[in-house]
């Protein structure tokens, strides 16, 4: 077919819709506006095929939105009003019919579950008709694939990118995610907590769909501090994680890891001199961390759209949660998988495309950074690390929701007379969501892992 620009209907396929369950969602509305939340939680406006009860039910969310009754009355004057149909009259007889055509209230979540799974296959069948006209004007299979696996996996996930939505339905979710944050199970819809309980406090926890740079210049650890909050993430809360190290084979990440966990030198594990009691302690953190869900990739010069497809498959197995964590190390040695005019225009497509992920999987992303040599510089110049030194793109800043450095003055003092080796300071540079700051650690470089300081953030 050489012309591409054509319609389903063109092909003989029209649109599943399933008008009986959509009208009788919409009649149990009218019957009883107590089951108006439930409906709320299931259905859009856009779920239905009907425009006008698509129209009929934003009225209904308007009214829920506003606090006010929602019975035949205050649903007939609101779709009057908003000009839903020609007049009142004719308003007031498809209203009426659809009350008086309700099969069943009691069966209202399988009526919404039908209107929302007709729903679902037409998206399918309007991406499948996208799908094939870009693959006529796009040569580039990647470019293909990444779009196809993009428009399939928003259907899966329930998002609708394609739709404007209106203010009165992202109040509704506003308002219930305030709900959960205020209830007894709130910690499940926070931030996710690094397992730093000052820096916790200060972010609130690891926002999903935030991108978090995490920089600092190399041997200050930033990948064990990453691997510290990946662990603790898969473990406290149970989440899986999706570990992507450029620079570090699985084996060495691994190793850093069992060394954490257990307890253990981290020489002693690189070299296998191993006592008895180091095969016990071992053995107990390798059987814990078998338990979690850390998937790790080292694949060299990896792209954000691989990144991304990489962590969709993880989250298509309906036996485990969705990934809770992405950390990426390193941002300098990716790649944007396509030709730029430099490395900073590189760098600044890569962060932007991480930060369009982060929003897109709904996931918070650790990505490490270098920092530019302007720290090393000068004798007496305090060396801690500002924003101006992230290296290569001032689009690292712009495109992060926050930027944490870490730093430990004994990197500096050779003579480790001034300063204590096992302390580190982890310096809020940017924080969208709140204070910026700093937040005092322990360093225990032995077992490569950060330490929370058993004081508070008033003695910083």
């Amino acid at each position: 077919m050489d012309n591409l620009s054509f319609t389903l209907e063109s092909l003989g396929i029209n649109l599943p819709y399933n008008m009986e369950a959509e009208q009788a969602v919409l009649g149990a509305a009218l019957l009883s506006g107590d089951c108006v939340p439930l409906l709320i939680e299931k259905l859009r406006p856009e779920h239905f095929y009907s425009r006008q009860n698509g129209e009929i039910f934003s009225q209904l969310i308007r009214l829920f939105t506003g606090g006010g009754a929602i019975d035949f009355v205050t649903v007939l004057t609101a779709v009057t009003g908003a000009g839903v149909f020609g007049s009142a009259d004719e308003a007031k007889v498809y209203l009426t019919a659809l009350a008086e055509t309700v099969p069943s209230i009691s069966n209202i979540p399988t009526y919404a579950d039908m209107v929302y799974e007709k729903y679902l296959i037409r998206q399918l069948m309007n991406a499948a008709k996208d799908i094939l006209a870009q693959s006529n004007e796009e040569s580039d299979a990647d470019i293909l694939l990444e779009a196809a696996e993009q428009k399939i996996y928003e259907i899966r996930s329930g998002r609708d990118q394609s739709a404007m939505q209106p203010i009165s339905s992202t109040i509704i979710e506003t308002y219930s995610h305030l709900q959960q944050i205020s209830g007894p199970d709130r910690d499940k819809f926070l931030g996710i907590p690094t397992g730093f309980t000052y820096l916790d406090k200060m972010l609130t926890g690891l926002g999903r769909s935030d991108l978090i740079i995490l920089a600092a210049r190399p041997g200050m650890g930033k990948t064990s501090f990453a691997l510290n909050i990946a662990t603790n993430v898969a473990k406290k809360q149970k989440l899986p994680v999706a570990i992507f190290s450029l620079e570090m084979t699985k084996d060495q990440l691994t190793t850093r890891i069992l060394s954490s966990e257990a307890g253990i030198d981290s020489q002693k594990l690189r070299t296998g001199t191993l006592s008895g009691e180091d095969w016990v302690d071992l053995a107990q953190a390798g059987d814990i961390l078998a338990q979690t869900h850390i998937f790790m990739d080292d694949t060299s010069s990896v792209t954000v759209p691989e990144i991304k497809a990489k962590v969709r498959r993880i989250n298509q197995d309906p036996q485990k949660p969705d990934v809770g964590l992405v950390v990426i190390d390193y941002l300098q040695l990716m790649s944007s998988g396509k030709r730029n005019e430099s490395r900073v225009q590189e760098i600044s497509d890569i962060t932007r495309n991480l930060k369009i992920m982060a929003k897109e999987l709904n996931v918070p992303v650790i990505c490490l950074s270098q920092l530019s040599r302007n720290t090393e510089r000068g004798s007496g110049r305090d060396h801690r690390p500002m924003l101006s030194d992230l290296r290569d793109s001032g689009s690292i800043e712009q495109d992060a929701d926050s930027v944490l450095f870490l730093y430990r003055e004994a990197y500096y003092d050779l003579d480790g007379e001034e300063t204590s080796a096992d302390t580190a300071e982890c310096i809020v540079a940017k924080n969208r969501h709140g204070e910026v700051g700093t937040v005092n650690l322990g360093w225990d470089g032995a077992h490569t892992r950060f330490l929370n300081l058993e004081y508070s953030r008033d003695e910083y």
